[in-house]
């Protein structure tokens, strides 16, 4: 990751950015012991499509400012739905309708909430 932030601080800086461009119902989930492949998802939801490239693109950007680079990405504005896999930690930015229809907080409903934003 080439940085000293630890993966929670990771998520955290993540929520901070996305509440700051606006994103709401923000979720940072615990999934150690539930996945393999991350320790924390930040979950939030949007606007419009060019609100998730604006999110995604703040999360990125401040990620760099730490020496954090996004190791994939998935997922585009015009699918409502962005992706940033930090290794650790995996921020999903999604348009109302979308994150509706994937139910993500569903899916990963045994796993700790660290914190919620509405």
């Amino acid at each position: 990751m080439g940085t000293s932030l630890k993966a929670e601080e990771i998520a955290r800086l993540a929520v901070r950015v996305a509440a700051e461009k606006q994103a709401s119902d923000i979720v940072m989930l615990d999934v150690r012991g539930l996945c393999s492949f991350a320790d924390y998802f930040v979950v939030c939801s949007v606007d419009s499509k060019r609100h998730v490239e604006a999110v995604w693109q703040g999360v990125i950007g401040e990620g760099k400012k730490e020496g954090i680079i996004s190791r994939h990405r998935e997922g585009d504005p015009e699918s409502g739905w962005m992706l940033a896999d930090f290794g650790s930690v995996i921020v999903h930015v999604f348009a109302q309708p979308e994150r509706s229809y994937y139910q993500l907080d569903k899916l990963w409903e045994q796993a700790n909430p660290v914190l919620r934003i509405q």
